[in-house]
């Protein structure tokens, strides 16, 4: 991998979760990080562990008049990166979702994104980046999650659209994870949260659910790959392809989820003495 010494990222939500975790890559290939993020504790504990390659700056995604402050902060043609990762999130049955929240939603994961990318175009140096994050539930609709999967098509939308409008100059790329173990899920009780990860562990071919650190090399490389823009990458652990329970079978797993999506069946594990057609059967989990 290309070293980054003389580069310079900045980062919405990069005090934890994914973006830390893409500030870490950042920094140990010699790049400088701008972390942008509301909660001051993590901000400063970020950069202590970060060292002085890391600068913060108080963002909430959602106040575009911030948004335009923190540009202006910035001198011209100085940040290489912007990497976007700052997002409030919202899901539940469809009927009963108040508007005010899918709004919200979208005001910070797209909008918020949407105004930080334009606010920036005259702090970014020539050749560099832009990744935005989206989601898998873009392609792979689940029960109580339209709202989600709708903001996350329309941040992969955006992505598409802004690689054409803004190269060469500029590459944009989308990160879509799966179900990620990061700080979003905090607000869950540990109990039902552990629940939902051990379920969607177990209904993905990788066994697991995903650790931030894995988006965030997605994410890196989709940003110093000079000849790659306009793509969406899937860092699922295999979302897009793992199957569902059928319709109408719920379980107490079901209730144990609690993030709306529908419960998924346990892929097939075969050994060398089975033939694919001779095994059959299968359990379930989820989240994310």
């Amino acid at each position: 991998m290309q070293d980054l010494y003389g580069t310079t990222s900045l980062i919405a939500g990069g005090s934890s979760g994914i973006g830390r975790a893409v500030a870490g890559l950042l920094v140990a290939r010699g790049g400088e990080v701008i972390l942008a993020a509301r909660q001051q504790e993590r901000l400063e504990l970020a950069m202590k562990e970060l060292g002085p390659a890391a600068r913060a700056r108080a963002l909430d995604i959602t106040d575009f008049a911030g948004i335009e402050r923190l540009a202006e902060s910035l001198p011209p043609a100085s940040v290489d990166h912007l990497f976007i990762t700052a997002a409030t999130l919202a899901h539940g049955p469809f009927a009963s979702l108040p508007v005010a929240e899918a709004q919200a939603m979208f005001q910070s994961k797209l909008w918020g994104g949407y105004a930080l990318c334009k606010a920036m175009l005259p702090r970014m140096r020539s050749g560099g980046s832009i990744t935005l994050v989206s989601g898998v539930l873009s392609r792979r609709p689940a029960v109580n999650c339209a709202a989600l999967g709708a903001v996350c098509a329309a941040v992969e939308a955006l992505a598409r659209g802004l690689a054409l409008e803004l190269g060469p100059e500029l590459r944009v790329n989308c990160i879509a994870p799966g179900m990620v173990r990061s700080p979003l899920h905090d607000r869950l009780p540990e109990a039902r949260r552990e629940a939902a990860f051990a379920a969607t562990g177990a209904s993905l071919p990788v066994g697991r659910v995903g650790r931030p650190c894995e988006v965030a090399q997605a994410a890196v490389m989709a940003a110093t790959n000079g000849y790659m823009t306009g793509a969406v990458i899937d860092v699922d652990g295999g979302h897009m392809v793992r199957q569902y329970a059928a319709a109408g079978q719920s379980t107490n797993e079901d209730t144990a989820l609690g993030a709306g999506q529908p419960r998924p069946i346990q892929p097939l594990r075969r050994n060398h003495q089975t033939s694919p057609s001779a095994s059959a059967s299968m359990p379930a989990r989820t989240a994310g």
